[in-house]
């Protein structure tokens, strides 16, 4: 049975959901140490061959120390690590079919833009002709033709992890691993040299592992995340399903903003559950099923796009209502956030995207509004 993709599906490509597809990354019960300090703790992970990965998380988490183990500059205290079918067990760095880029780039300073990236090719020995083929082919493919000729510092920040990029590919690696690699960038470059590594990898068909702690920069360029803490994976998913099914309370809070209410579980059945908001007067009322029994304390966790927010007195629709008054706004230009107190125990944000210039009844401080939602837009989360 094909499993329905959660949200938008960036391209015809799902390997992890075949049965008979074989990993090609696999760590299996992997475990580093330092001294005391655990930093990957018995972590079980596949990669599949072609996808665009994200290992995300916070500092310390682990996820740069498990890119290491791969690239062979630290080896598992406990485990083993494949790549296309190969044990990397004693395999040095320069042996294993992978590149590291670096978020501080390491570019040589006093070589042209084309012998940064020939540098690696003629360490190979590679005859002159392909060299030369090969470095044109990557100009190309990360648009510096024009800059060829130019030292690193004549080259703009952008522009700088571009050489890093076409340097790392030049030598076709079967893994490409990104180390924060736009971590330098303003958030404008950032976000378009996001959409130029998508492209990239799309055109090579190479497989990427990128390591970030930025979410929206894992939500835009991976085809599946793993979110991590404390040394463990904690959800593997596509973007969409770590967004709108995320499976703990550190997921739900990691990953974008959430509006988190504890509850107890008043009734459950397979039309969903209802809960009893700790503290508060209202129900919530669910699509959902749970494994919590009733009287299990729970949280439900909704997004703040998810919230309608309407003056009291307007006809809204939405099975679930709260009264409030409005706390705070934040206009961020293209959305305004509203912060919502329902009493002095608790209070909902939700978003409102500014669709025209001029709003013709704005909800201002102070208002007396009506939050409302639908019974499918939230998720319940047992921890």
């Amino acid at each position: 049975m094909v499993k329905k993709p959660v949200g938008p599906v960036r391209r015809s490509f799902a390997p992890w959901d075949d049965p008979a597809a074989k990993p090609f990354i696999e760590f299996r019960n992997v475990t580093k140490r330092f001294g005391d300090f655990t930093a990957v703790d018995n972590l079980s992970l596949k990669i599949y061959e072609r996808e665009f990965f994200a290992l995300l998380g916070g500092s310390g988490c682990g996820k740069t120390t498990m890119m290491r183990m791969l690239a062979g500059f630290e080896n598992p205290t406990e485990g083993q690590i494949f790549l296309d079918g190969q044990d990397l067990a004693g395999v040095p760095p320069y042996r294993r079919p992978a590149n590291m880029m670096f978020q501080s780039y390491a570019l040589f300073p006093h070589m042209s833009v084309e012998a940064n990236i020939a540098f690696g090719l003629k360490q190979d020995k590679m005859p002159k002709a392909e060299i030369e083929a090969r470095v044109a082919e990557m100009l190309r493919l990360t648009k510096l033709e024009k800059f060829a000729k130019r030292k690193p510092h004549q080259l703009s920040g952008g522009q700088r992890q571009r050489v890093a990029l076409a340097r790392s590919l030049a030598k076709k690696p079967k893994v490409l691993l990104l180390d924060e690699p736009l971590g330098a960038l303003d958030r404008k470059l950032r976000e378009e040299t996001q959409f130029e590594l998508m492209n990239i990898q799309e055109e090579l068909k190479t497989t990427f592992l990128i390591v970030t702690h930025d979410q929206e920069e894992a939500m835009t360029v991976a085809d599946r995340i793993a979110v991590m803490d404390a040394g463990k994976i904690v959800q593997v998913a596509t973007p969409a399903e770590i967004y709108e099914m995320p499976n703990s309370k550190f997921v739900a809070d990691f990953i974008g903003d959430v509006n988190m209410i504890e509850g107890k579980v008043l009734e459950t059945s397979e039309a969903g559950t209802r809960l009893q908001a700790t503290g508060q007067e209202f129900v919530i009322d669910t699509v959902q099923t749970t494994t919590a029994n009733v009287g299990d304390t729970v949280w439900y966790a909704v997004r703040p796009e998810k919230i309608r927010i309407a003056h009291g007195s307007d006809e809204v629709a939405g099975v679930n209502r709260v009264g409030a008054e409005v706390w705070d706004i934040a206009y961020l230009g293209d959305v305004s956030i509203f912060h919502s107190r329902v009493n002095e125990g608790m209070t909902l944000r939700s978003t409102v995207a500014n669709v025209t210039r001029l709003v013709e009844r704005p909800i201002s401080w102070d208002d007396k509004v009506v939050l409302t939602w639908e019974r499918d837009a939230g998720v319940i989360l047992t921890g």
